[in-house]
């Protein structure tokens, strides 16, 4: 039987992949037609097919023949849905969303109506007042919560380390995204995030990179990159690059997958358990005959909704996701402990054993609190089974008990906040998302005294560990999954540089400047060594890669390197760092542009539409502690 759903399964696939296309260009502008629009995320209805537009507003799709519909969205504006028939060119005028209109805040509109409300007086509306003035009040008291208790972990930067006395730096690899989306988040609400929601080697990795890929036996490769720091005038950036291997679509293991659905009251909200089943209803058309899944839900208390299922059972398992309804308190605790109990039951010793949790994190019966919850995934992790952790909502968002049940489970962490992000992790990532290479992925340098002077990793602070972590098989560390990139960025101060950064201290009375090896002389910028384990193993592999001191002009390096930099920039004003020196909007703006690259899926170019936010959220909130000021 199984034979037989299977080849079904391919000639479906096969029929599906010989129907004819064809090509659909267009324009994109504003509803004055005349302002063309970038960046606005063009999909094809129903599916995973979808593109953005250019800077001049123009875009290309292939989409099968026939009648289609066409789902066009941009922040700040209406979606609006457009339905071809035969036409090979559309024009689209997109309108102003009315909570965002000429591009003010939700924030300023809440003022604006305020205002209004108060001249005409509390009984105004009674009184005959014009709806418009009471409608707004109406619509965003119900999207915005009463009250905001989200919670983050505190980031307390890395400051500059002497390479004389600390030569040595090590750190996790990191490929969770989860900060990136919920910075967009907030700043698509029209609110500058808090200062903890942003940490920056999740922003710089959320977008994919060309590096080179693995040769020979190991699963990821290295490349380095040294220019100036396009911040910091005098300092230099080194980019450390990894590039796990990807693995075929049709060679990645069976996967036995536990679905672990949070369905407590706090989920009720359209952005968090409604977009929850979106979100599944992607990753299940991913699914071939070859995986299970099953599906356990919690609230006030932990119960499996769909046993395991094979995955050409679709509908079925579809069908559980649609009956799921959000009320009670959160249990998540016994949520978890079931999740592993059944991935346990059906383990597949040359799969992907893994528990995928979608929640806001608000844990608040049983094992709630993060050090608890800490130790249970540790203990979990145990079995073998590896963790992926997609928080949803707002208002309410766990995001430091998300973060430390994903570092602590072998797993990674993302934020949806749309369909696009659904369609991003469970579409074009799949494999990256789901399908482990490498796990607990630890990277040490070791810089030479005699080219630095002081260097400082730029993010990572939760990542940080003890150098002699670096040889104990028993210390955490970060997964890397089929095609992940990770970029690891570094400020450092050359020999013979002065910076106000460097803290002053009195030169030692018992000790002397340690003698310099023969290596140091050498035109060597730093060691790296990394540390790796395969999925089924327990013993890490050693690979050591020599960075040499080969600094380029800026406009010589790659055009990864140029956007990273432009993200880690970006990063450093919405922290307000200590370290962004001559940092500005402007020129984060400025430099992703300039390092666009190839960009099918418009990722870069949203970017650069949350830089511009960015710098308008900015400038109005320095207005307003000015005028506050006087």
């Amino acid at each position: 039987m199984r034979t037989i759903f299977f080849f079904l399964f391919l000639g479906l696939l096969s029929t599906a992949t010989m129907r004819p296309t064809r090509t659909v260009s267009g324009f994109v502008s504003d509803s004055t037609g005349r302002q063309p629009l970038a960046g606005v995320h063009v999909a094809l209805k129903g599916t995973l097919t979808r593109t953005a537009t250019d800077t001049a507003g123009r875009f290309t799709l292939t989409v099968p023949s026939g009648p289609q519909t066409l789902v066009f969205s941009g922040f700040g504006y209406l979606d609006e849905e457009v339905k071809i028939e035969t036409q090979a060119e559309v024009r689209v005028r997109l309108r102003s969303n009315p909570l965002i209109p000429n591009g003010r805040t939700l924030g300023e509109k809440l003022v604006q109506v305020y205002e209004q409300t108060k001249r005409l007086g509390t009984g105004a509306r009674m009184a005959g007042a014009p709806a418009p003035y009471a409608v707004p009040i109406m619509s965003t008291v119900q999207m915005a919560p009463a009250f905001n208790t989200e919670d983050y972990s505190a980031v307390n930067e890395t400051g500059f380390r002497n390479a004389q006395s600390q030569p040595v730096t090590t750190f996790s690899v990191d490929v969770d995204r989860a900060s990136y989306g919920n910075i967009r988040r907030y700043l698509n609400g029209g609110e500058l995030p808090p200062k903890d929601a942003v940490r920056i080697e999740e922003m710089v990795n959320y977008f994919e990179y060309d590096d080179a890929r693995p040769k020979g036996n190991d699963p990821v490769a290295v490349t380095s990159e040294l220019t100036d720091s396009p911040w910091n005038p005098g300092l230099k950036l080194l980019r450390i690059g990894l590039q796990a291997r990807t693995i075929p679509s049709d060679h990645l293991p069976a996967s036995n997958l536990v679905f672990l659905i949070d369905v407590s009251g706090s989920m009720e909200a359209e952005n968090r358990l409604p977009l929850v089943k979106t979100t599944l209803d992607l990753l299940i058309d991913q699914l071939r005959p070859q995986d299970r899944v099953a599906m356990v839900v919690y609230a006030g208390a932990a119960g499996v909704v769909l046993p395991s299922t094979p995955g050409h059972e679709r509908q079925k398992i579809k069908d559980a996701v649609s009956r799921l309804k959000a009320g009670g308190s959160t249990a998540g605790g016994e949520g978890i402990r079931l999740a592993y109990r059944i991935a346990q039951e059906h383990f597949r010793k040359e799969g992907n054993n893994r528990v995928i949790l979608a929640t806001d994190g608000d844990f608040n019966v049983g094992v709630s609190s993060d050090a608890d919850l800490q130790r249970l995934i540790e203990e979990q992790r145990k079995t073998g089974v590896f963790l992926s952790v997609f928080g949803f909502g707002m208002g309410n968002y766990k995001d430091n008990k998300l973060e430390t049940l994903a570092d602590k489970g072998n797993g990674n962490y993302a934020y949806i906040d749309n369909r696009q992000e659904a369609s991003k992790v469970f579409g074009k990532e799949f494999g990256g998302t789901l399908f482990t290479v490498a796990k607990d992925v630890k990277l040490q340098l070791e810089f030479n005294p005699a080219r630095v002077r002081a260097y400082r990793l730029i993010g990572y602070e939760n990542r940080m560990l003890n150098n002699e972590d670096f040889h104990d098989d028993r210390k955490d560390a970060g997964e890397m999954g089929s095609g992940h990139t990770v970029t690891a960025l570094y400020e450092i101060v050359p020999v013979g540089v002065e910076s106000a950064y460097l803290a002053k201290t009195d030169s030692l009375k018992y000790q002397r400047p340690p003698v310099l090896s023969s290596g140091a002389t050498q035109n060597e910028l730093l060691t790296l060594k990394l540390r790796y384990k395969l999925p089924d193993s327990e013993t890490s592999r050693l690979m050591s890669h020599v960075v040499g001191f080969q600094p380029r002009p800026w406009e010589k390096t790659s055009v990864d390197f140029r956007f990273a930099a432009s993200v880690a920039e970006f990063g450093l004003l919405l922290r307000e760092s200590d370290f962004r020196g001559e940092a500005t909007y402007t020129q984060v703006e400025a430099l992703a542009r300039q390092a666009l690259g190839r960009d099918p899926e418009g990722y870069r170019k949203e970017f650069i539409q949350l830089v511009k936010r960015a710098r308008s959220l900015s400038e109005g909130a320095e207005v307003a502690k000015k005028s506050g000021e006087k």
